[in-house]
């Protein structure tokens, strides 16, 4: 939703555009020499080999690991996503590490996991940038800008509301995710919390005047109706107008 995929492709195909001597999409840029462009991008199993989609990551990410040089492009998008929270998070901090300490190659490393933005502080060259959000009347808007620094928080919930969940799952996943910010929980803590309490789903709204005017003009058909029926029509349109 916000491009961080589309910008890692973006930055790949760049690379090597510019190093095949075409033209970038950029007012001038300065980009060195690769000897090799690695990404690891997207999710997808192997069912005929057998392989989950976390054990093609895997691969894939061993791969990279062992065969990026300094003079490489690595390109790596939500490493851990598929297994536990804590294995993932752990996977991710140790590769960001190891391409930072062993390849020593230039790289963007994408990644939910928070905790990882405080390896600025004891990466030199480890630099933190996010995709810049707006908030609007209760919504986001992604602006599909790159900006300094970490994300303040994760719009998860938001991106879920977007895609059209039920609003008694989003009202209950804000709850939820209130209630592990405040105690400071973390995932696999959550024996305390009343995961399977019933909520109760909550009344549809009355329809206003605007939507029973809506569904009125929606069932007219102008062509088909006579005089008489259009008539007919205005004076029962003109009629939700009256106060109820």
């Amino acid at each position: 939703m916000a491009g961080k995929s589309t910008f890692l492709r973006q930055n790949a195909l760049i690379a090597i555009l510019a190093q095949a001597g075409g033209f970038v999409p950029a007012k001038s840029a300065r980009i060195g020499v690769a000897d090799r462009v690695f990404s690891r991008v997207g999710a997808a199993d192997d069912i005929a080999r057998g392989r989950s989609t976390f054990m093609v990551e895997m691969i894939e990410t061993a791969a990279i690991l062992n065969q990026a040089t300094e003079r490489s492009l690595v390109v790596l998008d939500e490493i851990g996503r598929g297994t536990s929270t804590f294995d993932g998070m752990s996977i991710a901090w140790a590769a960001v590490e190891h391409i930072h300490d062993r390849n020593r190659c230039r790289g963007l490393f994408a990644t939910h996991y928070h905790e990882l933005t405080a390896l600025s502080q004891s990466l030199p060259r480890l630099q933190n940038v996010s995709m810049r959000v707006k908030e609007f009347k209760g919504d986001v808007v992604f602006l599909h800008e790159i900006a300094m620094g970490p994300a303040d928080r994760s719009y998860g919930v938001a991106v879920a509301k977007l895609a059209g969940l039920p609003q008694n799952v989003i009202s209950r996943a804000n709850e939820i995710l209130r209630r592990l910010e405040s105690d400071k929980r973390r995932p696999g803590s959550l024996a305390e919390l009343p995961l399977f309490a019933s909520t109760a789903p909550e009344p549809e709204a009355a329809p206003t005047t605007d939507d029973r005017l809506a569904r009125e003009l929606a069932a007219l058909d102008p062509d088909r109706l006579s005089p008489r029926d259009a008539l007919d029509a205005i004076y029962r349109l003109k009629s939700l107008l009256k106060p109820d």
